[in-house]
């Protein structure tokens, strides 16, 4: 029997009191450990029994090949993600590190270095070090200064030394580093300001390609000669555009890269692959026949394949070039879902990559090339449960308010249906969004989204409103500055084609989203609170002046560059009618609010003050933070107790068949 029948609404509210609005000074906060609550009933046993096993699924990420041949990956069996070994298909995964705090960041080092760099920080602070694993000894030595922020760490192709990205110099801008490994002594190679990234060492380890990053749609590409330490920068076709996965040829020639510039004069929608000589001036264009974005590239040491990833609707492609003619070479049917990192073997031969799907988690797999055939390495589990019983969501697309080429412009969601669902019976629906707000929501595996489908009979619906990266690059600028709300107002019609379809409840519609996501939550409730029956804001944005002023100093510029310059009058006009602080009176909705006190880009600030604004208004609101947290929960304590909170909060509020 399903929770949805196990936990009525009349027998949860005799387990657990509803909570009544109060004013803030009203409120006692309650701490427990590392956790701070306000307004939280209790979490009733049955829910988090069966709540238990979904939170018991993991997933498997690609670190990289060792020099033995086996795969590092990322995966949890404890509180967090930590390295880990595996020597063979479905092999025994032999754990490395153990740490309290998660690691990320994993880069296995090539040629005669048997090691790995990993990245970790205190409590989600983000201010990462880079750390150096040495497979022989098991030892492991601290790389970079202990304070700073370090991540990206890159090894050239003889494993002798090692470019990342840093703001040691000055605690805001994001330098370029390289560190001799053999001495540990690092030196900066690009400090022009502003933030910066390196993509590939030369062949000959004497060049450095970097890239400064400004926006999604803004980035400048140039090369470091690690000599003289001269930057030398690209021109861009058309002055602006989006350009990353910038590789040198094995041969040192010619450069790929990926890459949205015009084309003979011709606007581009989408990033596309491309090859430049730059001593021949010779100009290629590898992908034109995919109308949708190249989001990933990686190249085989021997310099023999090349392999991307598109982006299509959400789904990953993997296509595989043979070199030097960029001749597609055949590959094993893969599953299909979203793929996540992609690495060559050391031989070339081999290709390992991480695959998601809506009905399993990330797990990596490995394709040989010439026999054209695809092994699974890692088997995640599913927490005992029945993974045939699943919920695929399907695509659908919805009208919203404003037209292209005549027409109404459509917006992409997915659409988690429970299924079995009782002739008549409406669903209540969550409508998940994601943050960025240039991210984009794929049809991965979500045990959140599983839950509320199998357990508690809820439809999800996932959108990709506009501001959403993976459907062009118009599409990815239509929430600029003042043109923010325009992305609340593609809710708006979201709502109205909730309401039209015959099995879903518009009277019973909640909305969830963290970041970006928790602003667009407070917005929508801002606006719709007579539509929306409740909402679940994790670290969003309240308000965008004071977000802007206290957002750590190394981001601050790069959120002006999508969000608008506070400091400019005109668009601190905008922040302030579209501020869902300033317009706290207008939620009228109950409200949850999650955060992180260790968050360096959404301040905790910005959900205290979000709480007691709404709260001092007759409002019902539930209030928790952690102390060992940043910009979402990496502990799988503190994810489970949050994810137990709102599915309790969506009972309460949400489920039952009373109004607000």
């Amino acid at each position: 029997m399903s929770l949805r029948h196990v936990l009525s609404v009349t027998a949860l509210a005799l387990a657990c009191a509803g909570v009544h609005a109060q004013p803030s000074s009203a409120v006692e906060r309650e701490r427990h450990g590392n956790r701070v609550s306000e307004n939280l009933p209790e979490i009733p046993a049955e829910l988090l029994e069966r709540l238990n096993r979904y939170q018991n699924t993991r997933g498997a990420g690609l670190g990289g090949w060792t020099r033995e041949g086996c795969l590092l990956i990322g995966t949890r069996f404890a509180e967090t993600v930590q390295a880990h070994r595996v020597c063979q298909p479905l092999g025994m995964r032999e754990q490395l590190t153990f740490y309290r705090e998660p690691v990320g960041s994993l880069g296995t080092a090539p040629a005669g270095a048997d090691g790995f760099v990993f990245g970790k920080d205190v409590g989600g602070n983000e201010f990462w070090q880079l750390y150096w694993f040495d497979l022989a000894s098991r030892e492991t030595t601290l790389l970079t200064d202990g304070k700073s922020r370090n991540d990206s760490p890159l090894f050239s192709h003889d494993g002798k030394q090692l470019a990342y990205s840093s703001t040691l110099r000055n605690g805001k801008d994001t330098d370029v580093w390289v560190m001799d490994l053999a001495t540990r002594k690092p030196r900066t190679v690009v400090t022009e300001g502003g933030s910066w990234s390196a993509s590939d060492f030369s062949p000959d380890g004497k060049q450095l390609l970097v890239i400064k990053y400004v926006s999604a749609s803004e980035s400048y590409p140039g090369v470091v000669d690690l000599q003289t330490g001269k930057l030398q920068m690209f021109p861009v076709d058309g002055g602006k555009a989006a350009i990353n996965h910038f590789r040198f040829s094995r041969d040192g020639r010619a450069v790929y890269y990926v890459s949205d510039e015009p084309i003979d004069g011709k606007p581009q929608e989408f990033a596309t692959l491309r090859r430049h000589e730059p001593a021949s001036g010779k100009f290629e264009v590898l992908s034109a026949g995919i109308p949708w974005d190249v989001d990933n590239l990686a190249l085989a040491a021997d310099g023999r394949h090349l392999a991307l990833v598109s982006n299509e609707d959400g789904i990953g492609k993997l296509r595989v070039l043979a070199l030097p003619e960029h001749r597609e070479v055949a590959l094993p049917e893969l599953p299909v879902g979203v793929i996540g990192g992609v690495e060559f073997s050391p031989d070339g031969r081999r290709i390992a990559l991480s695959i998601n799907t809506a009905t399993s988690p990330s797990d990596v797999y490995v394709i040989d090339l010439a026999p054209a055939k695809l092994s699974r390495w890692t088997r995640s589990e599913v927490g005992g449960l029945d993974a045939s019983k699943f919920v695929a969501p399907s695509l659908v697309r919805y009208p919203t308010f404003d037209r292209v080429d005549g027409r109404p412009r459509t917006i992409p969601a997915f659409y988690y249906k429970p299924a079995n669902t009782a002739a008549g019976k409406k669903l209540p629906v969550v409508v998940q969004i994601h943050g960025g707000p240039e991210a984009q929501s794929m049809p991965s595996f979500s045990a959140t989204a599983q839950f509320l489908a199998n357990e508690l009979g809820v439809a999800v619906l996932v959108p990709n409103v506009r501001g959403s990266s993976g459907y062009g690059r118009t599409y990815l600028g239509l929430d600029n500055a003042e043109k923010r709300e325009d992305s609340v107002k593609d809710i708006g019609a979201l709502l109205d084609w909730i309401a039209q379809q015959p099995e879903l409840d518009a009277q019973r519609v909640g909305v969830y989203g963290g970041s970006y996501g928790g602003y667009m939550v407070l917005s929508s409730l801002m606006h719709y609170s007579d539509r929306i029956r409740a909402g679940v804001d994790v670290v969003g944005i309240s308000d965008f002046t004071t977000f802007l002023n206290n957002t750590e100093s190394y981001r601050r510029d790069l959120r002006r560059a999508e969000y608008g310059d506070e400091r400019v009058p005109e668009m601190k006009a905008v922040f302030d009618r579209i501020s869902p602080l300033k317009n706290a009176g207008k939620i009228r909705s109950p409200l949850f609010v999650a955060q992180g006190k260790n968050d360096p880009r959404v301040p905790y600030t910005e959900a205290e003050q979000i709480v007691k604004a709404v709260r001092d208004n007759g409002q019902p609101v539930w209030f928790l933070m952690f102390d060992d947290e940043g910009h979402g929960f990496q502990k799988k304590a503190n994810s489970d107790f949050f994810g137990a909170a709102t599915m309790r909060f969506w009972l309460e509020h949400l489920i039952g068949d009373s109004g607000k």
